[in-house]
């Protein structure tokens, strides 16, 4: 498998790849300086470099690895820890990060290349679109839905039924209790919209 970054998140996901029995080929890397990450040999992106070997972004922005995966000829794989908890009846698309002791309950649909961060719950028949962060102990309630792009942070609570639209940012900690539109900041206990 390849990692494409050699940064604080590549550092997670190829601890994860190791627990579950993976093997890392190299990794890659826009920095040309770099040439060593962790045990791993560090190239600069190319589609000729282990063109058969899947690939997994481990780019924490969600707006970076949204441009990163455009570009990219590998095949995608899901990365997903074996503490994590996944019903059988979901939907789950491809190039995911899923970590230590996160939940995901049935009739979920997670898109592509989303970071369901440690600890994380995703709640029955909710729908998390592409390149989503749901950030470490976030809960995202049942039949929720949240927008392409999003960032739920730390410690968050989208209760049950609501829509967060595309590009926002739900603060650590806050608690979310009706639909939010696009491309806003939103923080607090209720949750009210701080920067659009």
């Amino acid at each position: 498998m390849i990692v494409y970054g050699a940064g604080g998140h590549a550092k997670v996901i190829c601890d994860v790849i190791n627990a579950d029995g993976g093997s890392i080929t190299a990794v890659f890397d826009d920095d040309v300086g770099i040439n060593q990450f962790l045990d791993y040999p560090v190239y600069p992106y190319s589609p000729n470099l282990f063109p058969e070997e899947p690939i997994v972004l481990a780019i924490g922005d969600n707006a970076t690895r949204g441009n990163i995966a455009r570009r990219i000829c590998h095949r995608f794989v899901n990365v997903i820890h074996p503490s994590a908890l996944i019903t059988n009846n979901i939907n789950i698309g491809a190039g995911n990060f899923v970590m230590h002791r996160v939940v995901i309950q049935a009739g979920s649909r997670i898109g592509n290349h989303c970071i369901i961060n440690t600890g994380a719950i995703v709640e029955h028949d909710a729908v998390i679109g592409d390149f989503v962060h749901i950030a470490p102990g976030a809960i995202v309630c049942g039949s929720v839905t949240v927008g392409d792009f999003t960032l739920v942070g730390a410690g968050a609570t989208l209760v049950p039924n609501i829509v967060i639209g595309k590009n926002c940012v739900i603060g650590a900690g806050s608690v979310i209790i009706r639909d939010i539109p696009d491309n806003v900041t939103v923080c607090g206990n209720p949750g009210r919209v701080i920067k659009h």
